[in-house]
């Protein structure tokens, strides 16, 4: 790996760090007000107000909302810019982005296809090449789009013969995407244009006429942002054609919570349709032989309760991997003559470590296994007998692998903490791996050390967490740290390279990454243990985290700083408010603040599988004695925070962090800030072009950095 090297350190005293620079005490925070009203909702008895209820409306529909949303802003923007190293974070930032950055390469129809960025463009564009040594051609231009860059390529799906690729467009951050066509021989955008879709791919006919796709009814664009998504259905787009004239493929009558989405196996000769009831991975798998025009649906897999996977087809066998009889996973294959469970056959049994990802590729499975959070991969054949490994360099994530199925190559990703993502060619046939892209980052990533350690939780559950520093940083009891987790929804944190980490380890900090329950790092126990009655241990889990790094020398109280986003950002405001005395700073980010109205907006309906429902007297009681909004505390000295959200967020409404925010600052005692930054045209995360995300984690470092009395390093941005 070629890395650039600068001399960042070359001068610089660590202990430096750990000093706390003098700082003037300020006055109190005067904050915007935030009017309250009398509503009381009744929950089985149980009275519980909402003071706040008017900033669940629409800052594009309510002049009161977007009023508040001005004066939150004009608030903390004056206080962040106000803050001297600010602009240094930001230069710094700037430049450690500024690197080129590739995608994984796809294949189809003879041609190679795969993003790439120069550093600092807010998006990524597509480039296509009939060969790997061939001159490539531009072929998707985001950044053409708007002015600002927020609108943005969401995926891209090249047609079976490499004709057409088929992408979805994103508009400020919104799950809503639509749909356009480009002609790649001509680059030529077609005039197909299919709106109302979300939360979907686009899966290409062998023949490549066209593309199934689910899609919701449409809505007003007075509800767009907020109302409930429900009535997804598949449908069938020929390429050349109106959407008017799409054919309906598959709904489910009297089901409006059901959500299918389509998949075409490689072959073309397979149509499978996955159902899905929420955000857990427990389907329903419908079949259709697409060889005869004659034939319909047929059930293969009925009911909701295990996770099926489709990993691929040979011949009329469909491969899936599943958790049924396995809840660290397997692979088995399907028959569809004969779907019957009698006649399923399992390919790779379950192991010690979970199997979080099979591919078909060059008649082999290469098996992704995590092993304690890490990636572990495996070549096995095709009656599951393993016949090899890939060779990874340590403590780091491999992702990819995809291709066709006699296809001898592959491609993959490798990352962590301290090592941007290369790509790297994987030679099925030999068990070759060798470099492909290798980024060119202005860092030196052996100055880095990642470690993993193990803790006990509070019923003294044994919990994974990763420790990345500079190697000249010493635990010494004082070191500024921050402590990141999600910890929901059956989602793994595995370790990957983050501009912004990495920008936070040249100051000087400590980064930990805690694998608490509730994600997917040991299979479906970890995750039921974390969801529901059990949420409780997320939030111990975390706590005891955090107790761990005081503990162990690593830092202390006043150093601290604890960050999570979307499910992580509920993470953050519960453990606030159960224990504010144990952080320095608190960053929640995009959270899901209010638990028992979280279902009535958009996706939130899906959550219930984790989170439970208001509508049940056991969940409810649970929700309540947790929930972030619910439970702050009049008259509390809580940590200095920064929460952040954006107005154009329709998976979490924006409307969870405003009432948090306006209940916290009405809370707070003492002079620690309170404060919300509100970014416009974003969303959840997705989209946002490198300029916003720069100027936001300037922003948040710089709080950072003024709340825990840190001081930069000597030189720190040569």
């Amino acid at each position: 790996m070629r890395i650039k090297t600068i001399a960042l350190f070359a001068t610089l005293g660590f202990a430096a760090c750990s000093q706390e620079p003098a700082v003037e005490e300020s006055a109190a925070i005067s904050y915007p007000k935030s009017a309250t009203v009398d509503h009381v909702d009744t929950y089985h008895g149980t009275e519980v107000a909402d003071p706040y209820r008017w900033l669940e409306n629409d800052v594009r529909e309510s002049d009161d909302v977007s009023n508040w949303v001005g004066s939150q802003n004009e608030l903390t923007f004056a206080y962040l810019s106000a803050i001297e190293e600010r602009a240094l974070i930001e230069q710094r930032l700037t430049k450690l982005w500024d690197y080129e950055r590739y995608g994984l390469p796809r294949k189809e129809g003879g041609r190679y296809f795969y993003s790439h960025n120069n550093g600092l463009q807010n998006q990524s564009v597509i480039y296509t090449q009939t060969s790997l040594d061939h001159e490539a051609d531009l072929l998707i231009d985001p950044n053409t789009w708007s002015e600002d860059g927020t609108v943005a390529l969401a995926s891209y799906f090249p047609s079976p013969d490499g004709m057409y690729v088929a992408y979805l467009v994103q508009d400020g951050g919104s799950d809503w995407r639509v749909s356009e066509v480009l002609n790649v021989e001509t680059e030529e955008k077609l005039t197909d244009r299919l709106e109302w879709l979300k939360f979907t791919g686009l899966s290409w006919a062998g023949d490549s006429s066209g593309f199934y796709y689910s899609r919701y009814p449409a809505t007003s664009e007075e509800g767009k942002f907020q109302s409930l998504n429900k009535d997804m259905k598949v449908w069938f787009h020929r390429v050349g054609t109106s959407q008017d004239d799409d054919e309906l493929v598959y709904g489910a009558p009297g089901h409006p919570d059901w959500g299918p989405r389509a998949s075409v196996t490689e072959d073309g000769n397979h149509l499978v349709i996955t159902i899905s009831v929420g955000t857990d991975s427990r389907y329903s798998i419908v079949y259709k032989d697409l060889t005869d025009p004659q034939s319909g649906f047929k059930t293969i897999i009925e009911g909701f309760d295990y996770d099926y996977s489709l990993i691929g087809n040979i011949g009329d066998d469909l491969y899936f991997r599943t958790n049924n009889g396995a809840p660290k996973n397997r692979l088995i294959a399907i028959n569809t003559k004969n779907s019957a469970p009698d006649n399923w056959r399992e390919i790779i049994p379950e192991a010690e470590d979970v199997l979080d990802s099979v591919s078909l590729v060059g008649g082999r499975f290469i098996a992704g296994y995590m092993q304690d959070a890490w990636s572990v991969v495996a070549i096995h054949d095709l009656d599951g007998a393993q016949v090899g490994t890939v060779d990874l360099p340590g403590i780091g994530t491999a992702s990819g692998f995809d291709g066709k199925a006699d296809d001898p190559e592959t491609f993959f990703v490798y990352t962590s903490f301290n090592t941007p993502g290369t790509i790297n060619r994987f030679d099925v046939t030999t068990g070759e791996t060798m470099l492909f892209r290798t980024p060119d980052v202005a860092f030196n990533p052996d100055d880095y050390k990642v470690e993993q350690v193990f803790y006990r939780s509070k019923d003294g559950t044994r919990v994974p967490m990763f420790i990345a520093h500079h190697k000249d940083v010493v635990a010494d009891g004082n070191r500024p740290t921050l402590l990141y987790a999600y910890g929901g929804f059956n989602i793994s944190l595995q370790p990957s390279f983050s501009v912004t980490r990495m920008a936070w380890m040249e100051m000087g900090g400590i980064f930990a990454l805690a694998n608490i329950r509730g994600g997917g790092e040991y299979g479906e126990e970890w995750h039921q243990s974390g969801t529901k009655l059990n949420k409780q241990n997320v939030f111990d889990d975390f706590i005891a985290a955090a107790e761990y790094l005081i503990a162990n020398g690593y830092t202390r109280t006043e150093k601290l700083a604890v960050q999570g986003g979307s499910n992580g950002g509920l993470l953050i405001g519960a453990v606030m408010n159960q224990r504010p005395d144990l952080f320095g700073v608190a960053l929640p980010a995009v959270g899901v603040m209010d638990m028992l109205r979280f279902h009535k907006f958009t996706a939130g309906r899906f959550w219930t599988d984790d989170y439970g429902s208001s509508d049940n007297p056991d969940e409810f009681e649970a929700l309540l004695a947790y929930s972030p909004y619910h439970n702050i505390q009049d008259d509390t000295e809580y940590p200095p925070t920064l929460i952040t959200t954006a107005d154009t967020d329709d998976r979490v409404v924006p409307g969870h962090s405003f009432k948090y925010a306006a209940r916290i600052q009405a809370a707070q005692v003492g002079d620690a800030p309170v404060l919300i930054r509100i970014e416009t045209r974003a969303g959840h995360g997705a989209g946002i072009p490198t300029e916003k995300r720069i100027a936001a984690y300037a922003d948040i470092w710089a709080f950072v950095v003024r709340n825990l009395h840190m001081r930069l390093p000597e030189g720190y941005t040569e």
